[in-house]
């Protein structure tokens, strides 16, 4: 089964490198929520927040839908360039070694 790395900084600082496999349909916070470094509360449905994301490496991702970015208007600690829903990225060979940042919570 092959593999993709993600590194993630957590909220303290601490810097994470995750493997995980790619054909399993995931999304980057099943990934996050299975290492218990974000809550993902709505089950991926873009609902809470609660896996926002800084993306820190130069990783192409695909555009934001509707309701991602109104999820994403909602918040304080946003970056306009960066802020993700770690939900709304699956898990593909195209975000391999991919850095995430958790963002605080609001």
């Amino acid at each position: 089964m092959k593999e993709i790395t993600i590194n993630v900084i957590d909220e303290q600082g601490e810097a994470h490198k995750l493997k995980t496999p790619i054909e399993m349909g995931l999304n980057l916070m099943d990934v996050l929520r299975s290492h218990d470094l974000v809550e993902g509360a709505c089950g991926g449905m873009a609902l809470c927040a609660t896996c926002h994301c800084y993306i820190e490496s130069s990783h192409k991702l695909s555009d934001q839908k509707d309701d991602e970015l109104a999820m994403l208007d909602q918040l304080f600690s946003i970056d306009e360039n960066k802020s993700r829903l770690a939900c709304q990225i699956p898990i593909t060979e195209l975000i391999d070694n991919i850095t995430v940042k958790i963002a605080p919570v609001d």
